[in-house]
């Protein structure tokens, strides 16, 4: 079976404590680097928050709606591995948010699930309440425990993605990540990739399928981003 709980397993499997996202703001100098464990224990707790807290089901739709930020391979981890389908669509079942997006979903709290997050360095709530209907990620995410089992799990045939009017399968999706499959649907190309649109999901779909890594850096200029390139030892960058 090939499906993002299935991709991630091997990997656990193969390197648990391998660096698999890394996020860097140069703004605030936060650095974040989360091994295959660690990322596969947030993944549970934001899986065990959109299905066992919130409700959500196999084949519902969720619109990831955050900026280049080491929490957006989370949750799309956590819609893969409940059996979601992250969409680009306005009237999804729930999204998840930035504090720059928060006023725009909040109006539409009483329609769909709403989750924000203060994007904050280590994950933390929001300084200010959020307003009524909107589920702070920094509070309740915390209370999830590190291991999630869906009891309707997904499996190949299963929707992934619908977006920018592609549409892929769990298979689909993790072939398009294999070696040799850059040019395949939901593959990066030319120009600067948005966050979650196909371009940025094939940038952490095949690192993943491919045994390596994603380094996500926000708010640095050009001399810093060849220095932090150095550092991560890339092999290959989102634009070029």
């Amino acid at each position: 079976m090939l499906t993002f709980a299935a991709v991630l397993a091997d990997r656990l499997r193969r390197e648990p404590g391998r660096p698999l996202v890394t996020f860097y703001d140069d703004e605030t100098g936060e650095r974040v680097e989360l091994s295959v464990t660690t990322y596969a224990n947030w993944v549970a707790k934001a899986g065990s928050l959109l299905v066992d807290e919130l409700g959500l089901e196999r084949g519902d739709t969720l619109r990831v709606d955050l900026p280049p930020h080491w929490l957006t391979p989370v949750f799309l981890g956590a819609a893969w591995s409940a059996g979601l389908v992250v969409t680009d669509a306005d009237d999804p079942a729930a999204v998840v948010c930035g504090p720059d997006r928060l006023d725009r979903w909040a109006r539409e709290a009483a329609e769909r699930v709403v989750l924000a997050c203060s994007l904050l360095p280590l994950g933390v709530r929001f300084a200010a309440p959020v307003p009524t209907g909107v589920h702070d990620v920094g509070i309740d995410i915390w209370s999830q425990p590190d291991a999630f089992v869906p009891w309707d799990p997904p499996g190949d045939d299963d929707g992934a993605v619908d977006l920018a009017g592609v549409r892929l399968t769990q298979q689909q999706m993790w072939e398009a990540g294999a070696p040799g499959a850059r040019g395949a649907p939901g593959g990066p190309p030319p120009g600067g990739p948005r966050a979650g649109s196909p371009p940025d999901l094939a940038t952490f779909t095949e690192p993943l399928a491919k045994g390596g890594s994603v380094v996500l850096v926000t708010r640095a200029g050009a001399e810093r981003l060849e220095a932090i390139d150095v550092a991560e030892h890339a092999t290959a960058r989102f634009p070029a």
